[in-house]
């Protein structure tokens, strides 16, 4: 939904900002039931008339409390955080479609949001109903959005569904129209929700283009997103949201490390990281660049000397790890470390690491084998290794014996979270067998990089060479 902001401010703009945010806050009242509500609408006006001390019937939900920062004019700025943190409220607040409960919002110049599906759609109404709707909302003429008109059904691509009621289309139309509205309303802030998860990826290319346009034509951005790689790609800066508060806010990929910690930590160790950023919150210059080395730095004395971004964080461990029943012996210890020697699991693209684990073997085996393998989050496995025949032939490992095996790899991966797994086989009733395997056993994220231009989960450093025949 697109509208102007312009008559919300109350004060000339300061030169240079199109987004201020000034202790914000928003707070929400829960009822147990509806009864609780009644009795809060008339209660309270009883004690007060009778000259008694007023109860209430509710409990408080802070949803955003104390936020502040300023977007600055041309400014590209991404907002992560974890599920129920006040990212969509914010930009709501920010957008004039929800009241603030505290503190003063500012925008200079027209807004083009797009917040939610539909994106302020009237269900009932076509497609081309709805965007003459948004034109008089904005105070767009008629003739005006006509000269529009065919860049946006181009871009949105529904085809003959513009004349057809909204209710009618996919998500995926739904967002596609709502998206190619909002570009072409020549809006001096465009605010965008994770909405565009829900497009196909061929769309998704397009609004990022179109995104990246925007910025290059000194346009204000402001989105959430929860993919790490767009956040670094195109934002200028971000701010982290967790609990209703902002607890950090610098570089991207600064940033993003500190997201990634927060939601992969489990719940104990994610409120003491939580605590740990906010004692910076309040070092305005470079917060979440002195938040990371403070919360790198209570890793733990396994962490080691890395070097640059290669980070060890104790926390991030699989969800769960499938562990196979063992037919003699057991695998233990997976872990993956640099060629120094230190622990690590955030990786930098383009380094190598070894993957280590130990096998105990409580009985005599032979022609053992060793496997590892590399797994994208979603399980689709990417590559891995088994030791060879010529190496397993013949050789016999003994009761007791312990074993440390080491697979050194080049992290080619494109920035994401990945699992590795170890196996162990050999003969087990005279048939070459699993004689142990661990699914899951070490997690690790490969950590964000700046200007990426490499596609998908692997990076084979395609570059092109582009020769120009006049």
């Amino acid at each position: 939904m697109s509208f102007d902001a312009s008559e919300n401010v109350t004060a000339a703009p300061m030169q240079g900002v199109s987004i201020s945010v000034k202790n914000v806050g928003k707070v929400y009242h829960g009822y147990e039931s509806p009864v609780d509500r009644l009795k809060q609408f008339f209660f309270p006006r009883m004690s007060r008339l009778s000259g008694r001390e007023a109860k209430n019937h509710f409990r408080v939900f802070n949803a955003l409390q104390n936020i502040s920062f300023e977007v600055a004019r041309g400014e590209v700025v991404g907002i992560v955080g974890r599920n129920g943190s006040g990212k969509s409220t914010l930009l709501q607040i920010i957008c004039g479609t929800l009241s603030a409960s505290s503190g003063d919002v500012r925008t200079h110049g027209r807004i083009s949001a797009l917040l939610e599906l539909g994106s302020g759609f009237n269900p009932e109404f076509t497609g081309r109903d709805n965007m003459y709707l948004n034109a008089a909302l904005i105070g767009m003429s008629r003739a005006e959005l006509e000269e529009r008109i065919p860049d946006i059904l181009e871009f949105a691509d529904i085809g003959d569904f513009i004349d057809q009621p909204v209710k009618t289309y996919s998500s995926g139309m739904a967002v596609r129209l709502a998206f190619a509205v909002a570009i072409n309303v020549s809006a001096d802030i465009l605010i965008v929700d994770e909405a565009l998860a829900v497009g196909d990826e061929l769309f998704q290319r397009k609004c990022f283009s179109r995104i990246d346009q925007l910025r290059s034509e000194g346009a204000t951005i402001l989105f959430v997103s929860h993919s790490a790689g767009t956040i670094v790609d195109l934002c200028d800066r971000a701010v982290l949201l967790d609990g209703g508060e902002l607890i950090a806010d610098g570089s991207p990929k600064a940033v993003v490390g500190l997201y990634q910690k927060l939601l992969y930590a489990p719940p104990a160790a994610a409120a003491a990281l939580r605590e740990t950023i906010k004692k910076r919150a309040h070092e305005s210059a470079s917060i979440a660049e002195r938040a990371m080395e403070l919360a790198d730095g209570n890793a733990g004395d396994d962490q080691g000397a890395l070097n640059d971004d290669e980070m060890y964080d104790p926390s991030f461990v699989p969800a769960e790890t499938i562990v196979y029943e063992n037919h003699g012996a057991t695998i233990s210890s997976p872990e993956i470390r640099t060629l120094s020697g230190s622990r690590v699991n955030g990786l930098v693209r383009g380094r190598k690491y070894v993957f280590r684990y130990v096998v105990d073997f409580a009985t005599e085996l032979e022609n053992v084998r060793f496997g590892m393998v590399i797994k994208a989050l979603n399980g689709t496995h990417l590559g891995g290794s088994l030791s060879a025949p010529t190496f397993a032939e013949g050789r016999r490992f003994h009761k007791d014996q312990k074993v440390v095996v080491e697979y050194q790899f080049d992290c080619m991966l494109n920035p994401g979270v990945f699992f590795l797994n170890a196996g162990v086989f050999g003969n087990v009733g005279g048939a070459e067998s699993v004689v142990h395997r661990l699914a899951d056993a070490a997690a690790f994220r490969v950590l964000p990089v700046s200007n990426n231009i490499s596609q998908e989960w692997i990076d084979f450093s395609c570059r092109p060479m582009v020769e120009v025949h006049e």
